[in-house]
């Protein structure tokens, strides 16, 4: 596994915020402020990684804004948008038995209790009730995040879970 398949995404610079270097942050983490707490993150802009300094960040209404060293002013900023930003899979703290950070269940291969493939975790949907898995297959299958009702089994060494779902749905 190389350095880049131990990053995690946790979000993008979707655009500027006032004339100081403060930029909007699209958030990928729960609660979306959570973002804010590293103090160094990982931007990718292009084809390059760096490693990038966070001077301060805090929530903003739905969203987030950060300030990085590297944008002392508006224009530097500006320059900063469409940058990916992401984390090092060490800096999280394990999971509680029984959780999973969805970074390590996308690409899981989900299959049906009797052992039909139904296809790979290509995302998640936040619903307010409960997560959805969206599984890409031969076509797309949205299944409530239920443990034991419809979330069976998840199995990380063998990067698989078995959920208990009709595969005509």
């Amino acid at each position: 596994m190389n350095e880049a398949d131990e990053r995690i995404r946790v979000g993008r610079v979707s655009g500027v915020y006032g004339v100081k270097g403060w930029v909007r942050v699209f958030s990928e983490t729960a609660p979306r402020a959570a973002i804010t707490e590293f103090p160094q993150l990982w931007m990718q802009h292009g084809s390059d990684w760096r490693l990038v300094d966070v001077e301060g960040g805090r929530g903003h209404g739905h969203g987030v804004v950060m300030k990085f060293r590297e944008a002392a002013d508006r224009d530097g900023a500006h320059r900063l948008i469409g940058a990916e930003l992401a984390i090092e899979r060490a800096w999280l703290p394990p999971a509680e038995d029984g959780a999973y950070y969805w970074a390590d269940l996308l690409g899981m291969a989900v299959e049906n209790h009797d052992g039909t493939a139904l296809g790979t975790i290509s995302g998640f949907i936040e619903t307010g009730a409960n997560d959805v898995l969206v599984v890409q297959g031969d076509r797309e299958r949205l299944i409530p995040w239920v443990r034991e009702q419809y979330v069976l089994d998840v199995d990380l060494e063998a990067r698989r879970v078995r959920v208990d779902w009709d595969p005509d749905f």
